[in-house]
């Protein structure tokens, strides 16, 4: 039997596509049935007790941010005597309890702790630790830090663990110009777009050769006819990765669109960044995770004033986006989780800087979270080679993501089982 789609059922659904043909092989007409409402197509759904349509927000801090000047074991004279221009004076931490408070500059996210909104998981790290930025960032995005050949990322592994809405093409936007490698999927689903309006078609040609280019687009586009049965061949292929991206992209243009926010954002790439994540939201694009970037934690000289600025835009971008969740009323179903790939080393250097570490904290913030903290501040007179000893695997924070909060098997992603930590 063909399962192919009518044109009537194309206009039914109300997709824009340019299609011609009488039928269009299946597989075809389910990515569109999906893009279109994600409930038409049956799938593995999440577990029970875990709501479908919760969204995970991915934040890279990308350099190797310092922990230790990031959660502060302001109560230890070792800190202190490690970082004689660079540790942050008492008087000026943001005390969470006895021992440990963040940076002055995070004010902002210290009111999401106060409000149980933000989770601190201290000492994340993985066995063997790579002071490389490529090497660990790799190990981080495909959480192997064994060095097995995965082509996948950890995210792109849930996409095709056949999750809810996976059939289409947005259920993962990454905000930026590549794909990162945690959401590169084997199914190739996932989209990354910097301008939702630059995120479409456009003819390259103006008036001569305009018109042929337009037809060899309609021609790219047009379901293949077929006497019956669902073979996908090369031009399949193409059709079928082009319409993809010629759908999704009107999808992210129609829900950017719609976007009424009030809520004021800093002047900075990444609350930008953050702001259009909000307004696809808000739109109700049917995606699972998105993904935003913030670089130059990179600080082997003169990180003071350079941190603090990093860390100041950082939460503002945060604190903006989640009040802006809470006038959407989306903020129960949202959650942020914020890392870096490694942390810097205890002892400052002599560029009144710090070097390439190891285990750092991550951020986890969310309406629908316990807050507060979690593990314990990696001990400063336990060192191996002037670094600190991780307490938490990051991959038991990704099995506590992906089980508790998107509904998904880590083992069947990750690999393995791993311990869960306390904050969902």
């Amino acid at each position: 039997m063909n399962q192919g789609m009518t044109r009537r059922e194309f206009v039914k659904k109300g997709l824009t596509m340019v299609a011609v043909g009488l039928t269009a092989p299946s597989f075809i007409t389910r990515t569109a049935l999906a893009m279109n409402n994600p409930w038409d197509v049956t799938q593995l759904t999440s577990r029970p007790g875990v709501s479908d349509d919760r969204v995970l927000v991915v934040v890279q801090l990308g350099g190797g941010n310092d922990g230790l000047n990031t959660v502060i074991p302001y109560s230890q004279d070792a800190y202190y005597r490690a970082r004689p221009t660079l540790a942050v004076p008492q008087t000026g931490v943001l005390r969470i309890n006895d021992e440990v408070g963040l940076h002055p500059s995070l004010a902002k996210v210290m009111d999401l702790h106060e409000q149980g909104a933000m989770a601190v998981i201290q000492g994340v790290g993985y066995p063997n630790p790579s002071r490389s930025h490529f090497k660990s960032m790799e190990i981080w995005q495909t959480a192997d830090p064994d060095g097995r050949v995965v082509r996948y990322g950890w995210i792109g592994r849930y996409f095709d663990s056949k999750c809810p809405v996976c059939e289409q093409p947005t259920v993962g936007v990454n905000v930026g110009p590549a794909m990162p490698l945690a959401m590169q999927a084997s199914s190739g689903m996932g989209v990354s777009l910097e301008d939702p309006e630059a995120f479409q078609w456009m003819p390259a040609l103006n008036g001569i050769g305009a018109k042929e280019e337009q037809e060899l687009f309609r021609l790219l586009n047009a379901p293949a006819v077929r006497a019956g049965g669902d073979g996908v061949g090369t031009i399949d292929f193409l059709r079928h990765t082009a319409m993809n991206a010629y759908v999704s992209s009107a999808q992210v243009r129609e829900a950017a669109r719609g976007y009424r926010g009030g809520v004021e954002y800093p002047n900075s790439q990444f609350a930008a960044s953050l702001r259009l994540i909000a307004q696809m939201i808000a739109g109700k694009l049917p995606t699972k995770v998105y993904y935003a970037h913030m670089t130059g934690f990179d600080t082997h000289a003169s990180q003071h004033g350079a941190h603090e600025n990093l860390l100041a835009q950082f939460a503002a971008g945060v604190a903006a986006f989640y009040k802006d969740l809470e006038a959407q009323g989306n903020a129960e179903r949202v959650m942020v989780l914020a890392f870096s790939e490694f942390g810097r080393r205890v002892a400052e250097n002599g560029s009144r800087g710090t070097d390439h570490g190891t285990a750092a904290p991550m951020f986890v913030f969310g309406k629908g979270l316990k807050g507060g903290l979690y593990g314990a501040q990696p001990s400063l007179a336990d060192l191996v080679d002037g670094d600190l000893k991780h307490v938490i695997d990051f991959r038991s924070v990704y099995a506590t993501v992906l089980d508790r909060w998107l509904g998904a098997d880590p083992v069947e992603i990750l690999g393995s089982s791993f311990d869960r930590v306390g904050f969902i």
